[in-house]
């Protein structure tokens, strides 16, 4: 699995960007929102529980981490067909603001080193990826467990002020001092 301090791989793919045909897909690449900070998460499948509420609450969140000069990308290895079926059917993704990627030959989830070997699905897996392309954070999950997208945040903030911040650090609270 790629980890802290590596680079995120190259990739191209397919994604759902609006409910409607004409303007519903879009290619997204690694070079996509250059000189971001980038939020990427994968999900197992489409269509199923524990996801959508995963996605529903990125998509919550999507205006604070724009607000922090940075873009969410989530990612399985369903379809560009099936995400849109999954978007206009589930009222919690109707309106999602961030791009839904596409990896149905599962190069980007093998190439993150999350590809679930006995499910042959993604993971559950979070990177957040600094404006250089390189990782500085990684999380993966069981398939039945769901993240916490609050700690995404507060990860991106912490990182983002390029200070010590202790256990539980919030925007706004103290800093370590290094002795």
């Amino acid at each position: 699995m790629l980890t802290v301090g590596d680079r995120i791989p190259q990739f191209d793919l397919q994604a759902v960007v609006a409910l409607d045909e004409a303007q519903a897909f879009a290619r997204i690449t690694d070079r996509s929102d250059a000189g971001k900070w980038k939020i990427i998460f994968f999900w197992p499948k489409d269509f199923t529980f524990v996801c959508p509420t995963e996605i529903a609450a990125f998509g919550k969140l999507n205006r604070e981490f724009n607000d922090r000069d940075a873009v969410v990308y989530g990612a399985s290895t369903d379809s560009e067909f099936v995400h849109l079926a999954w978007r206009r059917q589930h009222p919690d993704l109707k309106t999602l603001p961030f791009p839904m990627l596409a990896d149905i030959k599962r190069e980007l989830s093998t190439a993150f080193g999350i590809l679930d070997k006995k499910e042959g699905v993604a993971l559950r897996a979070t990177f957040i990826v600094d404006p250089e392309g390189v990782i500085r954070f990684a999380s993966v999950h069981d398939l039945s467990v769901g993240r916490n997208v609050e700690e995404v945040l507060r990860t991106l903030d912490a990182l983002q002020s390029d200070e010590l911040c202790p256990c539980n650090w919030q925007k706004g609270d103290e800093f370590l001092k290094a002795a």
